[in-house]
């Protein structure tokens, strides 16, 4: 019996590897139709992340020129044309939304509310808004995933992949990190689970190459670091226990901004009227904290160079993360589009300087990388791309003490995540 049980096998084999001969004489490579589609959601989505950014450029440095006490006047009236954007174009909704539709509308992320989404982004966030345009790319971009998969027809797993993979390839070209923006486009998905979605985390990547070759081309960013720290190395052990100091400390921060948030948030929510009304009213909230901290205007991509490179005294600094909290807390609540990503990197920059100046013997590098990965991953629960993101942004070449902080940011967050789409059931929020 044994010969005959051996020959049955042999035959087996033999027929798998005809049949696998027969396949790869027409495709004797791993790609395929998919890698293709996954190529193309990238490249349209960086094509049109170069598009907005360029856009968001010219209109920012055009109200750059505005004296000081013009933002008193000109963020109210950037306000208004916000609110009146969202109230004839319909709200676009915040990255909370764009969870939703991942999780309970197979990934499905509607297309038509990307003119108001993109028309009010550029004008609050050119205004002067603290909120980054990482959330209207990543919405934008999705949506164009959406729509691909919809013109091929396909259904299920297959449309919330091509939808991630949107969304990884417009978080990409804004940050200019592709294995960052494709985990990035994975974990904000749940507040828990790292990688829920992992059979879309090849999509996401391939995308997100796609998408950075392209956004790349065509603007020449994202190839260097966009911040550049004082040089650190990693010596000491005792450098590491210091990470795990400062992620205790930005996990302290994040708890901080989302009280303030949601103090903000109550306090929006008590003006009636139409939703031009309250943005108007955020504008001037906004005016007034740019006029007298002019630091926390914009969402903070030139401003974090600031801090690095500039002398403040560590009350100052204490001053702005505090005033760059109320200004995200005022944009996002007050109806102004975008996210906080960059914002918080900011405000990490800040308390992380703060600790250097007042412990001279503390790098401050180190302080302010971690500190910046710790309040990030405390608020948007993405401990593992924040720790890739900033090491790509500040060319800071230690991952280990960003790890180390962001995990602690991570784990002594509040249960309850400010972006409550996170959790899917109360199952998860147990």
């Amino acid at each position: 019996m044994q010969p005959k049980q051996r020959q049955r096998l042999d035959q087996t084999q033999r027929w798998a590897f005809s049949q696998l001969f027969g396949l790869t004489r027409r495709n004797p490579f791993m790609i395929s139709r998919w890698v293709l589609r996954w190529v193309l959601v990238g490249i349209v989505g960086g094509l049109f992340a170069a598009l907005y950014w360029n856009i968001l450029e010219m209109l920012t440095h055009a109200q750059q020129k505005v004296p000081g006490w013009g933002v008193l006047l000109l963020m109210p009236l950037a306000g208004l044309i916000v609110g009146l954007v969202i109230h004839f174009l319909g709200n676009p909704g915040e990255i909370g939304v764009i969870i939703d539709n991942i999780h309970f509308r197979s990934g499905r992320l509607d297309i038509g509310k990307n003119p108001a989404m993109i028309l009010a982004s550029l004008v609050g966030i050119s205004a002067g808004g603290s909120a980054s345009p990482e959330a209207p790319l990543v919405q934008v971009t999705g949506s164009l995933g959406t729509w691909v998969s919809d013109r091929l027809k396909l259904q299920g797993e297959d449309v919330r992949n091509l939808s991630l993979a949107g969304m990884a390839a417009g978080f990409t070209a804004l940050f200019g990190a592709p294995l960052s923006g494709a985990v990035f486009a994975l974990e904000i998905l749940h507040h828990q689970y790292v990688v829920e979605y992992y059979q879309a985390l090849m999509p996401a990547i391939v995308s997100s190459c796609a998408s950075y070759l392209v956004f790349a081309l065509i603007t020449h960013l994202g190839i260097a670091p966009t911040w550049y720290f004082p040089q650190y190395s990693l010596e000491s052990i005792n450098d590491i226990l210091s990470a795990i100091l400062f992620g205790i400390i930005g996990a302290l921060a994040g708890w901080i901004f989302i009280g303030i948030f949601h103090g903000c948030d109550r306090l929006f929510a008590r003006i009636p009227g139409p939703i031009y009304l309250r943005t108007s009213l955020a504008g001037l909230g906004l005016g007034i904290l740019a006029f007298s901290l002019p630091l926390t205007r914009y969402f903070g991509h030139d401003q974090l160079a600031v801090i690095v490179t500039t002398s403040f005294s560590g009350v100052l600094l204490l001053g702005l993360a505090l005033g760059k909290m109320a200004a995200i807390g005022v944009t996002v609540t007050g109806g102004w589009p975008g996210g906080f990503i960059i914002p918080l990197f900011f405000i990490g920059a800040c308390l992380g300087k703060a600790i250097a100046v007042f412990f001279p013997a503390i790098n401050p590098s180190l302080s302010m990388i971690c500190v910046m990965a710790a309040i990030n991953a405390a608020v948007t629960r993405t401990p593992i791309s924040t720790t890739l993101l900033l090491s790509k942004l500040t060319n800071f070449a230690p991952l280990t003490p960003i790890l180390f902080a962001s995990l602690l940011g991570f784990f002594f967050a509040p249960k309850v995540p400010l972006i409550t789409s996170q959790i899917k059931s109360q199952q998860d929020a147990s």
